[in-house]
This record gives C-alpha cells, structure tokens and sequence, in this order.
C-alpha cells in the first residue's frame, strides 16, 4: 500500500464499497451488459485508475507504475509461458505427431468408460498442464465424440474432468502468478503448492468415480473399480509428491503421463468383464509401432524434463542474487515512482518449453524451422487479446493493492469474522466465473484474501489456496468454458443445456471446498 489510508472517507463501509466497485463493475460487464472481456477488463482498467488516483489519493506516477508493473508482468513471464506452450502443442499438430499420440491413447481399450478415464481425466489433466486456456476442453471433448460419446456429454464430462486440474493449469500459472502480487503474510506459490496438498486429493481422487457414475451409474464403477482406483490413486498421490516438493508447475503433467502409463500398463493384465458401448458399435482404431508412438509423446515429456530441471532449487539458485548467473535477470526502477519490476530472461519457465520447442523442431523431419516460426506468428496472433486481458487484469490489481482498495476490502470482510473461511472459496469462484480464468481470479482476489485472513487471524496461505480451489469449481459454468466446449463438438446455440448439465456439479464441489476450507480453518 502506498497511500496514508485506506480508508479515505473515514468510514470502513463507504471506503468498502467504493473500492469494490471495479469487482462489482467486471461483473456487470460480463454478465448484465455481456461485453467481451478485453473490453470489460480495458474499461475497468481506467475505472479503476480514477478511482485510485482520486478518491484514493495514490499519486498519479505511482499509479501509472502500477499499471506499467502490471503490463510487464501479464507479458514477461505470464504471456510468454502461454504463447510457448500453445505454440508446443500447435507444432505436435502440423507435424503430426499429435494424430499418433490420440490414437496411441484412444486404442487401449474399446471400453468407452476406460477411454474416458484415459482421454476425458488423465489427457484432460495433461493437456491443462501443458498448455490450458480452453485447449484441454476443446481437444478431449472432440476425441470422445470421434469415439462415439454424445457431443454434449462428451462436453459435459470434460468440464468436470477439469475440476481436477483447473488449479495448474498452462505449466502452473494461477498458482505461480501469486509471486508477482506481494501478498500480505508473505504468501508465496511454493506456500500455496503446499496448502492444496491438504485439499485438492480429496476433490481429485472423487473425480473419477464421478465421471464413471454419470456416464455408466454404480454398475459402471462396479465393473471397472480396479482401473479407476489406479487412475485416482496415480495422479492423486503423484500430484501430492509434486505440489509438496517441486511447486506448481508440473503438477498436472507427470501426474497425467503417469496415470496414463500406469493404465495402460494395468490394462495388460486386467480387462472389463463387460465391453461398455454407448452405442453397441466399435470405433476403428488406428495401430502404430512403439517407436512411433515414443516419437509422438516427444515434445511433452521434453517439456516435461525442462520443466522439471527448472523447478528444481539448485536451478533456482542459479538465478539468485551473487548466483552464477544472476546477471541474466534484468532489475529496473520505474521512472517517476517508487516502485520496480524485472525480467528473468533465462530462469522464467516461458525458456523451459521454447527449449522444448526448439528440440521439438530440430529433430522433427515433419516440420521445417520456418513452418514452425509461421506457427508462431499464429499463436501470437490468436493470443495477444488474452494477453493484453491478462495484462489489464493485473494493472487492476496492482492499483487496487497500492491504492488500499485491497485493505479497505479485506477489513470489510473480514467483519464476518471466523465465518469469512467458510465463505473464502465462494471469492474465487466469482472471479473466475466472472473471467473464466484462474489466473485472473487469483489475480483480483487473492489479495483480499490473504488481507482478510491476516486481520481474522486465519492462515493466508489456506485462503488464498481457497480462492484457487473455489475458482477451479467455476470452470464447470464459467461462458467462456461453455462456449469452448459448445463450440469444440459442433453444438454452438446449446450453451444454455450444457450449464444446466454441469451447474449442480459445480455447486456440490464449491459447497465441499467452503465446508472443508473452514474445518482446516480450525486447524491451521
């Protein structure tokens, strides 16, 4: 906070809902007027800003530096690491590797329940890790079409599957983008990685029983329990290893490659006594040799192995201050204010996955240097709206965090006293309702979050994680969800049914992350 209070008008509840008027008024724009969000973002953006510079009293040079941080911020390191991952994944398109890594999965099994743990749950939960923004919906619902789901179950059935990894998606970003919001209790990433080892297990190891109860009931999990306790068991137990030891960035990419792995390895020696067919009729599947199919994964367990090296603390040491090779980040004050940003031009983990694109490239006969540069200039193109969303998001947040629009927020709250934990969760599931992103909900509320905790007296670290999860359980409903996935099989105008499908699911899932963030609340 940079002003003298944040509470200008003295008194606690006009300051409050003053200061939530540019949350309020992001909800009105995307609900009520139905703008697109970079327009709604843009226009709170400059809300925002008068708001801050004069009702607020921030002083303007501070506030244009907020909005300067949070511009440098939303592109270098969060616009880089989404353009880099989309643009992996656009290269195991065009190159073909991507057409024999779906069948190597899709031909495991011809038992469409053991498709769907395969494709709708563990492909589902890799593709979020490697790249999310609607590229895992989009992708897993149109190859369970192709392998006779109903579009619209199919749809339905990979937005719940996403509960269970919403929470890292794109190499981590709505957990990782908390290091770039100074959060009160000194909330880091590692802090909330940690924090969801005590809640997400309970939600990711539901999911697949879930899935399997609504495309086949308790007959479904019945006949193939041994298959589903694999899957839950792998990627619960693995994810719990990796968000407790390495943080955030691969917690849904080796835990998916290994649950896939783990079942297809199981499968040698178990089967379903009873070939499930949604509609009594095979799907041809496409063979191809191990070599090929070990060509195929390449670019994402590359991914995955620069990722990993990135993580690891003796990497990071590297990059401290009298590391080796510290002189790498680019430290810079912001001309007319007291503030600063930096640039980690080899550490960010945008440098990870375009060393996995460029090994992609260079060993791939399919796919020349200059296809791929062309791919490129695509991803750029698709993306630079969500980038620039991004970026005015987080200029929001910054002005709202050093205006004292966050404080002025979290002492309001934090009047519902030892209840506010209970109701933590519901904060993120707005947010991302509202943007359809984690990102962007951690963005405009984990500040108030941990500001709330610290005057209640509840661990920050458990809020903020609560808002994460509470988002997560929006993805389910969120528009911009629905209409990917209406969109991905061919079912644009039904966006009103699939909320209707999956609506109850994203309520029973929010009412458990309020109930079980409150009990930890007692705890912690």
């Amino acid at each position: 906070m940079l002003v003298e209070t944040f509470d200008p008008f003295h008194n606690l509840l006009v300051s409050s809902l003053v200061a939530a008027i540019p949350i309020l008024l992001f909800l009105l724009c995307l609900t009520v007027f139905k703008m697109k969000g970079i327009y709604a973002a843009l226009l709170n953006l400059a809300v925002t800003f008068l708001i801050a510079v004069f009702l607020f009293n921030l002083p303007i040079g501070e506030s244009i530096a907020s909005v300067i941080q949070g511009t440098i911020q939303g592109v270098w390191p969060i616009g880089y690491i989404i353009i880099m991952a989309v643009w992996l994944y656009k290269i195991s398109v065009v190159s073909g590797k991507f057409d024999v890594l779906r069948a190597s999965i899709s031909g495991i099994s011809q038992d469409q329940r053991i498709q769907l743990l395969l494709i709708g749950f563990c492909f589902n939960a890799f593709l979020e890790g490697a790249a999310g923004f609607g590229v895992p919906i989009a992708i897993c619902a149109v190859l369970l079409v192709a392998l006779g789901f109903n579009p619209l179950q199919a749809a339905m059935l990979c937005l719940i599957a996403n509960a269970a990894s919403g929470a890292f998606g794109a190499v981590g970003i709505p957990v990782a983008i908390l290091d770039t919001l100074n959060l009160a209790g000194h909330v880091t990433s590692m802090n909330v990685s940690m924090m969801t080892a005590l809640t997400l297990p309970l939600i990711n190891f539901t999911i697949p029983f879930l899935l399997i109860f609504i495309m086949n009931g308790f007959k479904g999990i019945k006949e193939v329990l041994p298959a589903i306790l694999v899957v839950a068991t792998t990627y619960t137990v693995t994810q719990v290893v990796i968000t407790l030891f390495l943080g955030p960035e691969l917690a849904n990419i080796i835990p998916a490659l290994l649950s896939m792995g783990a079942l297809a390895l199981f499968l040698r020696t178990w089967k379903p006594k009873h070939i499930f067919l949604l509609h009594n009729q095979e799907t041809e599947i496409v063979h191809h040799t191990a070599g090929d199919v070990i060509k195929a994964w390449s670019p994402f367990y590359l991914l995955s192995l620069f990722v990993l090296a990135w993580s690891l603390p003796a990497f990071k040491q590297l990059f401290m201050q009298g590391g080796a090779l510290a002189f790498t980040k680019l430290q810079f004050g912001i001309p007319g204010s007291t503030l600063s940003s930096s640039i980690d031009f080899v550490s960010a983990t945008g440098t990870a996955i375009l060393l996995a694109c460029l090994v992609t490239i260079l060993t791939t006969k399919s796919i020349s240097m200059a296809a791929s540069v062309e791919l490129l200039g695509k991803t750029v193109s698709e993306f630079w709206i969500s980038i620039v969303m991004i970026c005015a998001v987080l200029g929001i947040a910054k002005l709202m965090t050093y205006a004292g629009l966050t404080n002025a927020l979290g002492e309001s709250v934090a009047k519902t006293g030892t209840l506010f934990p209970l109701l933590s969760p519901v904060l993120g599931w707005i947010g991302v309702f509202m943007t359809g992103s984690v990102v962007n909900s951690n963005t405009l509320f984990a500040s108030i979050q941990a500001t709330a905790a610290s005057i209640v007296g509840t661990n920050s670290t458990l809020l903020v994680t609560a808002n994460t999860a509470g988002g997560v359980m929006a993805k389910l409903i969120s528009p911009q969800s629905i209409a990917i996935a209406t969109a991905a099989v061919s079912a644009t105008g039904k966006e009103s049914e699939l909320t209707k499908m999956t609506i109850r699911y994203s309520v029973g899932l929010l009412a458990f992350v309020c109930i079980w963030t409150f009990i930890l609340s007692l705890f912690l």
